[in-house]
């Protein structure tokens, strides 16, 4: 069992290189830039953790709902995303140290003054990604509404945002630290209405529970606390959130 928990590891150290899977269309932690570059606040945490571990970072790229799927068939070591950790999620993944809070809250156009609470998407069209866990706090949370909202689901949120801005749909349900920075870019056209609802939540980075994997893991999640507790971490929350999270070191069990 020990020789195989180091494997992962070893590989790693032995290559030089530390391929992580994500998605680029989820602002601010990975997204395209204007000059085509792959940007971002995960950019900017793993290149710390690459520091750490003395290895290249590369990054394997896909639409969000063929991340985890790639991730169990071995196309790379680990997942940036981040995702929100869930129950469902903890069962089947190994969380590391929470980066950021995820917990959800609505964009709406600046102009539409229909919708001042939380609330006031009862009945409307509400967009958000498919197979996020975003999703299904929206729908969690339309049950609770005197009218149901109408979901739509996209593949990236981009997609979303461009209907939202064009009128196709009235809101769009996201973590809060991804809809503060669309609304800081465009405050013309996107508002985030406050407060955010549902359950209190994290943002983490994932990789598998298998044992080959752990050693790994182990390494990874000793640099991002590294990299927290000498103050790197809140620096790069405050360059791309606008603000400092005060999240757990351990990924603890969720409530939802």
């Amino acid at each position: 069992m020990m020789a195989h928990a180091q494997d992962a590891l070893a590989r790693v150290k032995a290559a030089g290189i530390l391929k992580v899977g994500t998605e680029t269309a989820f602002a601010p932690f990975d997204f395209i830039d204007a000059t085509g570059e792959h940007a971002g606040f995960n950019v900017d945490a793993f290149n710390e953790v690459g520091k750490e571990l003395g290895v290249k970072i590369a990054w394997v790229e896909l639409p969000w709902d063929g991340v985890l799927p790639a991730l169990e068939a071995g196309q790379f070591n680990m997942v940036a995303g981040p995702a929100t950790i869930t129950k469902a999620r903890m069962e089947r993944y190994r969380f590391l140290s929470p980066v950021a809070e995820a917990t959800v809250a609505v964009l709406r156009r600046t102009k539409d003054d229909t919708i001042k609470a939380p609330q006031d998407i009862a009945g409307k069209t509400v967009g958000a990604g498919k197979a996020t866990a975003q999703l299904a706090q929206l729908k969690t949370y339309s049950a609770t509404l005197p009218r149901p909202v109408e979901t739509r689901e996209y593949p990236g949120f981009n997609e979303a945002y461009a209907d939202l801005a064009a009128g196709r749909i009235a809101a769009v349900a996201n973590s809060l630290p991804n809809i503060a920075y669309v609304a800081s870019k465009q405050p013309a056209v996107f508002a985030v209405v406050k407060p955010p609802f549902g359950q209190k939540s994290y943002f983490g980075y994932i990789g598998t529970k298998k044992p080959d994997d752990q050693a790994l893991l182990d390494a990874v999640q000793t640099a991002l606390l590294k990299i927290k507790a000498d103050g790197r971490m809140g620096k790069m929350q405050e360059k791309w959130f606008g603000t400092a999270f005060d999240t757990p070191d351990v990924a603890a069990e969720p409530s939802f």
